[in-house]
């Protein structure tokens, strides 16, 4: 027998999705940063004193994909999530803000393509493990910035209610 128990099954025959994210709110890390519910289901609060920046992004240049590691043999199981955010057309403030996200320890908040909000960097800093500037060769290439911000937690990403998002005012 495992190590929890499994109390509810999952039924999705209905359920309809949109892939894709719309919005993220990056902020320095935090071990404070997040408050979970007394369940450890959900984020229930975030700290105030936060400074969160918003970076939003095109419809189809950006992503967030989480997956499970598991290693028997060593005990080990985790999971790593990949943030992948594209800026259309290099410019230098685009650069300047680039290289600040692949410089900095970061936690954040995802907004996906179905309006539900997602924490990422709860117990652990996001921190980039790619990017890149890229010009195109054609005229219909995609001139850019993109990053890759990366964080391995002990759990799938946390939901953030729609209401906690509500009390944050990005910087400007």
């Amino acid at each position: 027998m495992g190590c929890y128990s499994l109390n509810k099954g999952i039924n999705g025959a209905c359920d309809t999705s949109m892939g894709g994210i719309t919005k993220v709110l990056l902020t320095e890390f935090n071990e404070a940063l997040f408050t979970l519910n007394s369940g450890a289901t959900e984020v229930e609060s975030v700290l105030s004193a936060a400074t969160f920046y918003e970076f939003n992004f095109r419809k189809g240049t950006g992503s967030m994909t989480s997956t499970l590691n598991v290693d028997d043999a060593n005990y080990s199981n985790y999971v790593g999530t990949d943030l992948v955010m594209s800026f259309g057309k290099m410019e230098t403030a685009k650069r300047v803000a680039v290289q600040a996200l692949a410089e900095s320890e970061l936690a954040g908040i995802v907004k996906d393509a179905n309006g539900k909000y997602w924490a990422l960097g709860v117990t652990e800093p996001l921190t980039s493990s790619a990017g890149e500037g890229a010009t195109g060769q054609a005229r219909g290439d995609s001139n850019h910035y993109s990053v890759t911000l990366h964080v391995d937690e002990a759990k799938y990403p946390y939901e953030v209610p729609a209401t906690v998002v509500a009390g944050i005012t990005p910087a400007q």
